[in-house]
């Protein structure tokens, strides 16, 4: 804009072949100054497309890495085994699966240590002690356990009897040997039937191999609309509910 006006007012006191070799110039240098700028501005783009272009291969790259490392890894124990067996003999390849079996075997030890010092940390509770909660659970531990505790998503099994205490109707008992322990993925809804709120806050601070005998206030047990389980063990509304619950195992749910 400011060349533009420069060149107007040159034109008025400029002779007319003067002044149309000056514009002339004046435009050639507008053509070469657009140019440069197109140029370079085509000259950018090309840039950050091979920029683009460089990150993705390196991205590619970078997966095709990972992908070869973990074929690496899975073969590489029949790899080694074979290599092994082809250089030193039959002997050397044996002697690699037993170390690889001696592994095996140490895992299972540890596994089975795990188990036995859980047991030796279970113990049967001589004077019992009722502990009563700020929401109205009450209970009290027949046996403490010495395994771990269970957290949300883990697959829970329990021996567990159940009744209402105004009636005594039992409405869920494992402990007969009519029926096998429930197994639930701890603190996912809806419940295995028999199981309430209440009795999971029993639970979460149990160990593996405890048992508690507990007492569920109606709010936390089937509230005012009671249940129906298998249709014909009815718990009425409003009912307070006894448990004895033993936590048998805490694992890990399959995927």
């Amino acid at each position: 804009m400011g060349m533009a006006m420069q060149l107007n007012h040159l034109q008025v006191f400029l002779p007319y072949s003067t002044r149309k070799r000056y514009i002339s110039s004046q435009n050639a240098i507008l053509v070469k100054f657009t140019s440069q700028k197109c140029c370079a501005e085509r000259n950018q783009s090309q840039s950050e497309t091979q920029s683009e272009q460089q990150q993705e291969e390196k991205t590619n790259n970078n997966a095709e890495r990972k992908e070869s490392r973990r074929r690496m890894q899975a073969d590489s124990t029949d790899w080694i085994a074979s290599s092994l067996t082809r250089r030193f003999g039959i002997g050397a390849g044996l002697a690699w699966f037993a170390f690889l079996a001696f592994g095996v075997i140490s895992e299972q030890i540890k596994t089975r240590l795990e188990v036995s010092q859980e047991q030796q940390n279970i113990r049967d509770v001589e004077n019992t002690q009722e502990v009563v909660l700020s929401n109205g659970i009450k209970y009290v531990d027949l046996r403490v356990g010495g395994g771990s505790s269970p957290k949300t998503g883990d697959l829970v099994v329990i021996g567990l009897q159940g009744k209402v205490k105004s009636t005594g109707n039992v409405f869920v008992d494992t402990f007969s040997g009519r029926k096998s322990s429930l197994a639930f993925l701890f603190g996912i809804r809806p419940y295995t039937k028999g199981i309430c709120e209440g009795l999971e806050y029993v639970i979460k601070t149990m160990k593996t191999g405890g048992k508690r005998k507990a007492v569920i206030p109606p709010e936390l047990g089937f509230g005012k609309t009671g249940a129906d389980l298998d249709g014909d063990i009815l718990i009425p509304p409003e009912a307070t509910l006894e448990y004895v619950v033993e936590l048998q195992k805490v694992s890990i749910p399959p995927s």
